[in-house]
């Protein structure tokens, strides 16, 4: 059973810092991109970063570029998200990803975890 299981979530103050870690079990994630996403109260789910299996290609919504660090174990299979100088809008439930692609879009992930609730106070 493919499981991918976050932490790392909580509440923080704006411009204060969190880490966010996905483990990922069940099966081989050999050519799998990991990635996050996250989805507000009554918003859509929105892609947040993505990591390439081979590392070759990195993405980030533009909205968290210079301030949110993907990174990646392909030993461990651990996907982490640092995220720096957060803003009341980075609240939301973060979800960690996986799939054969590297879309920005979120029904191109196969896998999926529960989702970890971050909240920004100003």
């Amino acid at each position: 059973q493919v499981q991918l299981v976050e932490s790392g979530g909580g509440p923080v103050q704006a411009g204060g810092s969190l880490r966010l870690s996905c483990a990922a079990s069940g099966r081989s994630f050999v050519g799998y991109t990991m990635g996050w996403f996250r989805q507000a109260p009554g918003e859509e789910r929105e892609f947040v970063a993505a990591f390439s299996w081979n590392g070759y290609t990195t993405r980030y919504a533009d909205s968290v570029k210079g301030r949110f660090t993907i990174s990646r174990d392909n030993v461990k299979n651990t996907v982490d998200l640092q995220m720096n100088n957060l803003k009341s809008e980075d609240t939301a439930v973060y979800y960690c990803a996986a799939g054969e692609t590297t879309s920005t879009s979120f029904g191109a992930y196969e896998y999926w975890g529960q989702g970890t609730q971050v909240t920004v106070s100003s």
